[in-house]
Parts: C-alpha cells; structure tokens; sequence
C-alpha cells in the first residue's frame, strides 16, 4: 500500500548544504524554473517571422493575458511595462500549482519527508512574492509620478507644514489627513497578507484534501478533485496577478487633484 503524509503548515526539510535548508517546496520551486527556462531557450530558438504551432500556441495564450491586463490598466504601454513582473508571477503561480498534481507528489518520501510538495504551501515563497508585488508597486510609483507626489498619497508633509499658517481649522483637518495617512501605510501591510496568505491558504487546503481522499481511495475517486485543484491553480494564479496589477496601476496614476 503507498503511504501519504499530511501536509503541516511548515514545509518539510530534505536535507541541509552550508546551513542552508532545502525543503521540498523548493525543489517544486526548482523545478518550475527549470521548466520554465527550459520552454524559454527552446521558444527562442525557434522564434520565426512564420510562426509554428508552439510559438503560436505561446502568442495566443501571451495576447490573450495582455488583453486582460489592458481591462486593468486601460492602456497597453502600462501593460507591456508591467507584463514581465505580473507575467512571471502568474505562469509561475500557475505552474507550481500545476506541478502538485504530479503522480508521486505527497507519496514519494526521502526518509520521512514527501520530496515533492507544491510550493505555493511555503508561507515563505508566498509572502516574499506578495512583498515584491507591493514594493515593486511603490518603486514604479516613485519612478513614474515622482517622489514627493507619490509620498503624498499617504502622508501630505507640506500641506501639514502649511496648515499652522491658516488657523486651527486647518491644522485640524491636516492632522485628520496625517491620520488617514497613517492608515493607508497600514493597508499597504494588509496587502502582503492578504496576497500571500489567500495563495497559501487555498492551496494548502487543497493539498491536503487531495492527500486525504487518495489516502484513502488511491482508484478514480481523487480525479474530479484532482480535476478541480486545475481550475482552483488557474484562479489563485489569476487573482494573485490581477491584484499585483491593480496595485501597481493605482500606485503609478497621479492624483486627481493634479489633473
């Protein structure tokens, strides 16, 4: 009989090279990339003015997700922009979910640890991605609209400065201001968690719901969820992206008032 492990919330260490612990969501991470780079070099070299059926399989799938970054950003300069950091997040989401249905995944053990775990179960993977979704949106925000502009979005220092010029009323209302402020800095935090532990969330559960109904019925029984988890890959891969481009338009748009 094959023996399945229940998932826990920390991924499992296989084994340790200078201090440094490789877990087996890495290796799923891993190899990922590997696929990854490997359809890379391959569609480069094949690249052709007449195109065949896998470089105009990779155009269809590419244009189709540019047309729904467009319904975002409202303009297809943003998007070619944004399409190398949001793009690689979601073929990667997508593919690490993918690679969890694997035959072998949560069976094959290197001594009491599965080998193969998808990696979007790494709380770590997941709020290191959600941090440079966030950070990357503030740094093109920096970079487009300025830095003072973009500072005042959350903490207006000269309006501040100059309020103690205009009476109480003012000074009031810019203290109001400084703490609005305040809370959007907060909600930028809140973003990193609801990215990473909505990812992490949704696919652990599936994981383990999958480990348990093939623990025990290992024959047809796991295939609609197995069917289902496809889709659910597809979704937490779509909704991650969709939020990093959300931020990252918002936060290069100059304010209303400097229109």
């Amino acid at each position: 009989m094959t023996n399945f492990h229940i998932p826990t919330l920390a991924p499992e260490v296989l084994f340790t090279t200078k201090d440094i612990p490789i877990t087996n969501t890495m290796v799923n991470a891993w190899l990922a990339i590997v696929i990854f780079l490997a359809l890379g070099l391959y569609l480069r070299k094949k690249l052709k003015l007449k195109p065949g059926k896998f470089q105009n399989a990779c155009e269809f799938f590419l244009d189709g997700l540019m047309g729904y970054f467009d319904q975002v950003t409202g303009d297809r300069k943003k998007t070619l922009r944004f399409l190398p950091l949001v793009g690689s997040i979601f073929f990667f989401i997508l593919l690490s979910n993918w690679l969890g249905l694997l035959p072998g995944t949560g069976s094959i053990t290197v001594g009491h640890n599965m080998l193969l775990r998808p990696a979007n179960t790494d709380l770590n993977l997941t709020v290191a991605m959600a941090l440079t979704a966030v950070i990357s949106s503030h740094i093109f925000g920096l970079v487009t609209v300025g830095v003072f502009t973009h500072i005042n979005k959350f903490i207006q220092i000269g309006t501040f400065v100059k309020s103690f010029k205009k009476g109480p009323t003012a000074i009031l209302t810019a203290v109001i201001e400084l703490g609005v402020g305040l809370i959007e800095i907060v909600s930028e935090m809140a973003k990193v968690l609801s990215l990473s532990l909505r990812l992490f969330g949704n696919i652990f559960a599936g994981e383990v719901l999958i480990t348990v109904i093939a623990s025990l019925v290992g024959f047809l029984i796991p295939t609609p969820f197995m069917l289902l988890e496809v889709l659910v890959g597809i979704i937490q891969a779509s909704v991650f992206a969709m939020l990093a481009l959300v931020y990252l338009t918002v936060m290069t748009q100059k304010p209303h008032a400097e229109h």
